[in-house]
């Protein structure tokens, strides 16, 4: 039995985690300047980042199609796979595991397992290093199914943006609340939880970074963490050295933001993905 493991670009894991677990990736896409870019391949995070601002119309994205998933899964198939486990961004963001889903119906090669992940990033992250230690140690795919149940009600993500403006350029929210929120210094702060995303404002930035410090805390014990930012990695270190004392032992990721969801949440933002020790109930 070898249970292979696909996801998308929006995990945000490293290339060096993604090569040392077998992870297969097939990339979402980024529209820009007329042209269609496949995230994490033909578009860098630092150009992306640093263009950002000027980008006119916005970027817009798309999810794969069912037919980019279904070769993926043929080719698995061909080198070996005789399960595939699929496994992507929460469909209350993306339309990917619906393609995903679509083209796992239509494979016959090998069967395809299509897995909400109900989080973003390396929310989605976590899991699936999970899941990929489970099938390199024999588990079925049931037993990475319940592990991976088990795991989600644990993993919390919390961002702070800079400004509303790039949400208020994808459609998100509207010119007149972008304008406000810019007078008053409004900095919107992302929660993720169990598939289902929520929001708050605060004001300044100081305070966006002393909400996150709030979260964790709440959040606490944790069994581990990572940081995710957009364009300014400093903004990072300001915010670990408020919940220094809060960090488990061991190493932390710390990654840039793919340019899928930066389109939507802009540069200079700063958050936490993190893994509680025990299970408990979402801290709005």
């Amino acid at each position: 039995m070898t249970i292979k493991i696909v996801t998308d670009s929006t995990c945000d894991l490293p290339p060096e985690v993604i090569k040392q677990h077998g992870i297969t990736i097939v990339p979402l896409y980024v529209h820009v300047d007329g042209k269609d870019f496949r995230d994490g391949i033909d578009l860098s995070r630092q150009e992306f980042y640093q263009r950002l601002p000027e980008y006119n119309p916005p970027p817009t994205t798309a999810a794969p199609s069912p037919e980019t998933f279904r070769q993926t899964y043929e080719r698995l198939a061909a080198e070996g796979a005789t399960e595939i486990l699929s496994m992507h961004i929460s469909v209350s963001l993306s339309s990917t595991v619906n393609e995903a889903r679509i083209a796992a119906s239509e494979t016959k090669q090998v069967p395809v397992t299509v897995f909400d992940s109900r989080q973003l990033s390396l929310g989605t992250g976590f899991l699936l290093i999970e899941a990929a230690k489970a099938a390199t140690e024999g588990r079925s795919m049931k037993e990475i199914l319940a592990l991976l149940e088990a795991m989600i009600p644990r993993i919390f993500v919390a961002a702070a943006l800079d400004t509303l403006e790039f949400m208020r350029r994808s459609g998100r929210v509207s010119f007149a609340l972008a304008g406000i929120g810019q007078i008053l210094q409004i900095k919107p702060l992302l929660k993720m939880h169990d598939g289902h995303p929520t929001s708050e404002k605060v004001r300044t930035r100081a305070g966006a970074i002393r909400r996150l410090t709030q979260l964790l805390n709440k959040y606490a014990p944790v069994e581990r963490i990572a940081f995710i930012y957009t364009s300014i990695r400093e903004r990072v270190d300001e915010l670990r050295n408020q919940v220094e004392a809060l960090l488990p032992e061991g190493d932390m990721m710390v990654t840039e933001l793919n340019p899928v969801l930066g389109a939507h949440v802009g540069p200079r933002v700063v958050g936490f993905v993190c893994v509680t020790k025990s299970q408990r109930l979402f801290i709005r």
